[in-house]
């Protein structure tokens, strides 16, 4: 099983203590977004959880204590963007995330931070010239500290659309991505990254840029250094290549208040599950209900441990 922490709020940022609590008790509990009093108990034994991959803008709080993930495998998708608090107006600075992000590399390895840079939306301020040196001055920034660099265009979910009606967006089209992907690509390269897209169905590969798996199988095979084989995410969209996973966070939970975020789309609801964490429930936030149906998920560990990594290549 593999731990995604998560798409749908910030845990590292806002909810670490929660975390490491369940880990050390061994379990925790994740609500249904489609039918809140369907609650699943997962287990977090290490020999249950094949990897947990933690998505942040901000992995500071996390630092301190990242020897207690000593028994499992992990990696990092850090969101480093470019702007400025009109559109991500919690996000602490970015030369403090620079420094954070450098932290954590030198902690954990290269390879195991995955800068994202994303998602790219077009205003009159934030235009194609705007990202493409602001891209670069971040990658001069990052080298030596990343290997990979994942990019998206920005969709616009229903969710979303009363957040960005303010922005006066200026629309995509495939020229313009082309020109941003060609410059991202020869940024990319100048400071010794690859670029791989999140969930675009543009061909983008003739700039040595290609399609990415967020969850992704073969990292995880190489940080644990054995095989493991899963299917794509049926829940994912399916231009996405993330493979299945099991998300522990809850929407309308994310305090960065990010304007282009597709996982708040109620600011009351926000502030109110915001005020019912509890880093001692096993619940993100609240409490359990006498409506509530707790199922125990049965997973297990899907390594193939018969076969070593490295025995695949002999």
């Amino acid at each position: 099983m593999i731990i995604s922490a998560s798409r749908r709020t910030d845990i590292p940022a806002f909810y670490s203590d929660w975390f490491f609590n369940r880990l050390r008790e061994g379990y925790l509990m994740v609500r249904n977004p489609m039918n809140i009093h369907q609650v699943s108990k997962i287990i977090l034994s290490p020999d249950i959880v094949d990897c947990i991959v933690f998505w942040t803008k901000n992995p500071e709080p996390m630092l301190k204590r990242i020897s207690e993930l000593n028994k499992y495998n992990f990696y990092f998708h850090f969101t480093l963007n470019s702007y400025d608090k009109s559109i991500e107006p919690n996000v602490p600075e970015k030369k403090h995330l620079i420094s954070v992000f450098k932290e954590l590399s030198k902690m954990i390895g290269e390879e195991r931070v995955i800068w994202r840079y994303d998602p790219i939306l077009l205003t009159d301020i934030f235009n194609k010239e705007y990202h493409i040196k602001w891209f670069e001055v971040l990658a001069e920034k990052l080298s030596g500290f990343t290997c990979k660099c994942v990019i998206s265009f920005i969709d616009f979910y229903k969710k979303t659309e009363r957040n960005l009606r303010g922005l006066n967006l200026i629309p995509f089209n495939n020229d313009i991505i082309n020109e941003i992907a060609f410059n991202f690509s020869r940024i990319a390269q100048k400071y010794g990254m690859v670029i791989e897209t999140c969930s675009e169905e543009i061909e983008l590969e003739k700039y040595n840029i290609k399609r990415g798996k967020c969850i992704d199988d073969e990292l995880i095979s190489r940080i644990a250094g054995k095989k493991i084989s899963l299917e794509k995410d049926p829940n994912q969209r399916t231009v996405c290549g993330c493979v299945k996973s099991v998300d522990i966070g809850a929407y309308n939970t994310c305090k960065h208040n990010c304007i282009y975020c597709y996982a708040n789309f109620n600011k009351d609801m926000v502030i109110n599950n915001t005020k019912q964490h509890n880093v001692n429930s096993p619940l993100l936030y609240g409490d359990l209900g006498d409506d509530d149906i707790v199922k125990t998920k049965i997973y297990s560990s899907d390594f193939d441990n018969q076969i070593s990594f490295d025995d695949l290549f002999k």
